[in-house]
């Protein structure tokens, strides 16, 4: 199963890559995020970031769905990200092979076109 390092592993792997100063992890690629920490809010509670949990860019609402509905127990969403196309990873859940395939797919989609057509 995959974990925190191995989400930093694989980011910091792809063309240029930067990682923001954060409590977990956050990456960005041409000043695009494209996979970081899930910050827990809890109501009445300080926002937590948990690197247990991977935030991840997926491209459209079509994606997002076919992510959730396929694989519940991996991926999760919230109401704070409707609309967005993004979701929730449970590292703990998913192979490290996997990982790489969903970090390096949200990365192609947020680089720009001549960095994304280098991997």
């Amino acid at each position: 199963m995959a974990d925190a390092d191995d989400v930093r592993r694989l980011a910091l792997a792809l063309p240029h890559v930067v990682e923001i100063d954060s409590d977990g992890f956050d990456f960005r690629v041409g000043n695009k995020g494209f996979v970081w920490s899930y910050p827990e809010r809890v109501p009445g509670k300080p926002r937590v970031l948990r690197t247990d949990i991977a935030v991840l860019y997926v491209g459209d609402e079509a994606e997002k769905q076919a992510l959730l509905l396929g694989e519940p127990v991996r991926f999760f969403t919230t109401p704070g990200y409707d609309g967005l196309p993004l979701v929730m990873l449970r590292l703990g859940e998913v192979t490290v092979d996997r990982l790489a395939e969903l970090i390096t797919d949200a990365w192609r989609m947020r680089a720009p076109q001549d960095i994304a057509g280098t991997v």
